[in-house]
């Protein structure tokens, strides 16, 4: 891509042994899922919000605008989660989402709501293994104070996120 190489890249290839989360990454954004890549990226990009992770947020919002074809999604999802143009069993899963990741619990009745949207029980799963995923790297990016990259870094990393995922 000719562009620098980014924090959370660095991070991964330098210290494997230390965030070793290139598999468990890989399963929850890349692996079989009823949920779309975009969805998931738009998750990944939710939770950074919500961790107020700027990295990852500019990381996982270019990803999803790529995956969707427009940059209204995942900016509208973010602003407003209520008036966003999605479907009402993605709002509600990252409602729940927002809330574990903002009050480290959900409980029965959150996930009742969820279910009752339609979203299945493997569906939950998935998206609980993004969130699990992201309050973890959004976490490090915070702490190491992961620089975000210029708009051409950052449009070329999500382009390899969409072509190659996290392997």
């Amino acid at each position: 891509s000719r562009q620098p190489v980014v924090d959370a890249v660095k991070l991964a290839f330098y210290r494997p042994e230390f965030y070793g989360g290139g598999a468990l990454t890989n399963e929850a954004m890349r692996g079989p899922s009823a949920w779309s890549v975009g969805e998931r990226e738009l998750m990944a990009a939710y939770v950074s919000e919500v961790n107020r992770c700027p990295f990852c947020v500019a990381a996982h919002t270019a990803t999803s605008n790529l995956c969707y074809g427009d940059h209204a999604t995942a900016a509208a999802t973010l602003a407003d989660l209520e008036t966003a143009p999605i479907t009402e069993p993605l709002r509600a899963t990252l409602r729940l989402l927002g809330r574990l990741t903002r009050e480290h619990s959900v409980d029965a009745e959150d996930v009742r709501a969820v279910l009752a949207t339609g979203v299945t029980a493997e569906q939950l799963k998935d998206a609980l293994a993004v969130s699990l995923v992201f309050n973890i790297t959004d976490r490090l990016a915070n702490a190491f104070d992961f620089e975000v990259a210029g708009p051409a870094a950052i449009e070329a990393g999500a382009r390899h996120l969409v072509k190659r995922g996290y392997g």
